[in-house]
C-alpha cells in the first residue's frame, strides 16, 4: 500500500513537473521565435492558414461589451456594438438606385390602376342615368308617355342602383396592403369584361335608339334596367372570382425562416403566387417571433474560435507535410471535444437566465405590491392629490430597472424594448389593473413580430424569387423565396392528398348476447 502510495505521489509529481517544464519550454520557443517573426513576416503570411479575422473579432467584442456594458439603462438598451456584417459597393449603390426606381414606377403603375378603375367605375354607374335621361333631353316632345309600369321600373333602377354602389364599395374600395410586381388577374379581366360590357350596351344604345329617336319610353327604361341587372350578375361573378374562390384549402405550404430555421405551417386556396406570397407574409408579422441577431452570434463566434486556432507553417521546407498532419490532427481532436464545450455553455445560460428570470419575477411582484399600496394611501387622499397612471409607473420602474435590464441582456432581447417602451407597457398594465405575470409575458418569452415597435422590426421592401411566372397558380412542388435585407422567407408547396372515406356498417344485432345461468347450486 505504501509502494503504491509513493508511486502515485511521485507520478503525480512528475507530471506537475513536466507541466512546468513544458509552459516555460513554450515561452522559451516564443521568445526565441519573436525576432524572427518580425524580420521574416512576410513569409510567415505566405504560408500561414486561418479564417479570416472579421468573426473572431466580432464574437469577442460582442463578449467583451457584454460582459464590460454598466448599468445605465439609458446608454446600454437601445444600441448594439460590433462590427457589421454588411459592406456596401458600387453595384449595391447601383441596385439601391435601381430599386429606387422601381419604386417610383410601382408607385406610378398603382395609381395608373386606380385611376383606370375609378373612370370605369363611374362610368358603369352613369351609363343607365344617361340612358333614361338622353331621350328626355333631345327629343322629349316625341315620347309616348311613361305610364304606371315605366313610373314603377325607376325605383327599381334606383334601388338596383343603390345596392350596386355598396356591393362595389365593400368588395373594390379597401385600403391596399401591398404593391404587387404584377397584376391582379382575375381583376384585370372583370376589368375588361365590364368595358366590353359597358362599351356594346353603349353601341347598341347610339344605333337603334340615339340614330332612329325611338319614342317607346318604357321600352328605354327596360334597356336601362337590363343593364343594371346584367351589372349586379357581373358582381357577383367578382365575388365568387376574387373571394370565395380561394376559400376552400387546396394548398399546405411550408415557411422557413433561412437563419434559424423557425418554420411555420398554413392552408392556402386556388391563388396565385405573389398573392401566396403576400399571405405567408401577413401571417409572418403575426406567428413568427421576432428576428433576433444577437443569438446567432453565438455560434457563429464559437465556430470561428476552433477555426482561427488552425495554423500550419512552412520552415524553409523541412517536415511541412508532417507538421500539417499533425496540426490537422489536433483540429480534428479539438472538433470532438467540441460537443462538450457546447453542452456546457448552454446549461450556464440556461443557469444563468433561470437565475436572473427568478430576480426579475420577485422585483415585479415587489413593484406591483407597492402599487397596491400607492392605490389604497391615494384613495385616502383628495381628488386632486392622486397620481396618475405614469407617474405611478416612473415612480416603482426604478425597483425593477435593474433586474429587468440584466434579464434582457442575459436573453439578447435589451434592443427591442427602450425604456419609452417598457414604461408605456407598464403604464397600460396598471390603468387595466393587470397583475405582475401579465406583465411580465412580453419580456419571458419573445413575441411575435407585431409586438414591438414598427421601425424594429418591419421591411418596407420584400423581393419575391420564383422560377414560375408569378402570377400563375400554385401548384405541387412550387418554391418560391422570399427575401428582406437580413434573411429570406422559403416556401415550399404541397398540394393537399385526395382522401376518400369509405363506410362501414354495424348491425345493431350483432352486439346482442344470451347469459346462461346454471341451475345448479352449490349449498
Amino acid at each position: 500500500m505504501s509502494a503504491a502510495m509513493d508511486t502515485e505521489s511521485t507520478y503525480s509529481g512528475y507530471s506537475h513537473y513536466s507541466g512546468h517544464s513544458k509552459k516555460a519550454h513554450r515561452q522559451g520557443r516564443d521568445r526565441h521565435k519573436s525576432p524572427r517573426s518580425k524580420d521574416g513576416s512576410r513569409s510567415e503570411k505566405s504560408v500561414t492558414i486561418q479564417t479570416p479575422p472579421a468573426e473572431p473579432l466580432l464574437g469577442n467584442d460582442a463578449s467583451r461589451a457584454e460582459e464590460g456594458q454598466d448599468d445605465n439603462w439609458g446608454e446600454t438598451t437601445t444600441a448594439i456594438t460590433g462590427t457589421s456584417e454588411h459592406s456596401i459597393s458600387q453595384e449595391d449603390i447601383a441596385r439601391i438606385s435601381k430599386d429606387l426606381e422601381d419604386s417610383v414606377g410601382l408607385d406610378c403603375k398603382r395609381y395608373l390602376g386606380l385611376t383606370v378603375a375609378a373612370v370605369l367605375g363611374l362610368l358603369v354607374f352613369l351609363t343607365p342615368i344617361a340612358f333614361i335621361l338622353l331621350p328626355q333631353i333631345l327629343w322629349r316632345d316625341d315620347l309616348e308617355p311613361c305610364g304606371t309600369v315605366c313610373e314603377g321600373l325607376f325605383i327599381s333602377v334606383a334601388f338596383k342602383l343603390l345596392i350596386l354602389l355598396i356591393g362595389t364599395w365593400a368588395l373594390f374600395f379597401r385600403q391596399p396592403k401591398a404593391d404587387l410586381p404584377r397584376v391582379f388577374v382575375f381583376r384585370a379581366l372583370l376589368l375588361v369584361l365590364i368595358f366590353l360590357f359597358v362599351f356594346s350596351y353603349w353601341l347598341f344604345y347610339g344605333v337603334r335608339i340615339l340614330d332612329s329617336k325611338d319614342t317607346n319610353y318604357q321600352g328605354i327604361v327596360q334597356y336601362a334596367v337590363s343593364l343594371v341587372d346584367a351589372l349586379l350578375f357581373i358582381h357577383y361573378l367578382a365575388i365568387v372570382l376574387l373571394e370565395l374562390r380561394q376559400l376552400q384549402p387546396m394548398f399546405t405550404v411550408k415557411v422557413v425562416r433561412s437563419t434559424d430555421g423557425e418554420s411555420r405551417y398554413y392552408s392556402l386556396g386556388h391563388l396565385s403566387i405573389q398573392r401566396a406570397a403576400l399571405v405567408v407574409l401577413e401571417n409572418y408579422y403575426r406567428d413568427f417571433t421576432v428576428y433576433n441577431p444577437a443569438l446567432l452570434t453565438a455560434s457563429k463566434s464559437r465556430a470561428a474560435k476552433h477555426m482561427a486556432g488552425l495554423k500550419v507553417y512552412n520552415v524553409d521546407g523541412n517536415n511541412a507535410s508532417g507538421q500539417s498532419r499533425a496540426m490537422i490532427a489536433a483540429a480534428a481532436r479539438r472538433r470532438d471535444s467540441s460537443h462538450n464545450e457546447l453542452y456546457y455553455e448552454e446549461a450556464d445560460h440556461e443557469r444563468r437566465v433561470r437565475k436572473r428570470r427568478a430576480r426579475l419575477v420577485v422585483a415585479v411582484e415587489e413593484a406591483f405590491t407597492h402599487i397596491k399600496r400607492l392605490q389604497a394611501e391615494e384613495q385616502q387622499k383628495a381628488p386632486g392629490e392622486m397620481m396618475d397612471p405614469r407617474e405611478a409607473a416612473q415612480a416603482i420602474f426604478p425597483s425593477m430597472a435593474r433586474a429587468l435590464q440584466k434579464y434582457l441582456r442575459t436573453t439578447r432581447q435589451q434592443q427591442y424594448h427602450s425604456m419609452e417602451s417598457i414604461l408605456q407597457h407598464l403604464s397600460f398594465c396598471i390603468i387595466n389593473n393587470m397583475t405582475p405575470k401579465a406583465f411580465l409575458e412580453r419580456y419571458l418569452n419573445p413575441g411575435p413580430t407585431l409586438q414591438y415597435d414598427r421601425d424594429r422590426w418591419f421591411s418596407k421592401q420584400w423581393t419575391l424569387v420564383s422560377e414560375e411566372a408569378v402570377t400563375s397558380g400554385l401548384q405541387d412542388g412550387v418554391v418560391f423565396v422570399l427575401k428582406c435585407l437580413d434573411f429570406s422567407l422559403v416556401v415550399n408547396v404541397k398540394k393537399i392528398p385526395f382522401i376518400k372515406l369509405s363506410e362501414e356498417f354495424i348491425d345493431p344485432k350483432s352486439h346482442k348476447f344470451v347469459l346462461r345461468l346454471q341451475s345448479e347450486t352449490s349449498v
